[in-house]
């Protein structure tokens, strides 16, 4: 029997295949070294995340690396917000879009730009 632990500030966020793809894209035609995932408060159910091209990581951001040319830095506030989640980029009628599939979501709004966990 084997014990882990868990750690809050570990983060747990994959990308898929189709989203690494986009972001690889993505970065060669904008200004910026990587990509940053924050959440800020949001909407009428409480937040709604927020993806920037930058130059560099916060001080407090948590890097991960995706492939040589691609790395994500996630706020360090967004962390615990956004474990486990699976970040997609999808077809949704005729408009690509990144999906954010999180297991702690318990309510979205009607238009899904905003989120409760």
């Amino acid at each position: 029997m084997s014990i882990e632990s868990y750690d809050p500030n570990q983060v747990n966020i994959t990308v898929t295949d189709k989203a690494l793809a986009h972001f690889d894209k993505k970065l060669a035609t904008n200004a910026g070294n990587l990509i940053r995932l924050s959440i800020k408060k949001s909407g009428c159910t409480g937040y709604a995340y927020v993806l920037d091209y930058v130059e560099q990581a916060e001080q407090e951001d948590q890097l991960l690396v995706l492939n040589d040319r691609v790395k994500l830095a996630i706020s360090n506030k967004a962390v615990a917000i956004a474990q486990g989640t699976e970040i997609d980029y999808v077809l949704e009628g005729v408009n690509r879009v990144i999906k954010y599939n999180n297991p702690n979501v318990i309510a979205e709004c009607g238009c899904g730009e905003s989120f409760t966990v």
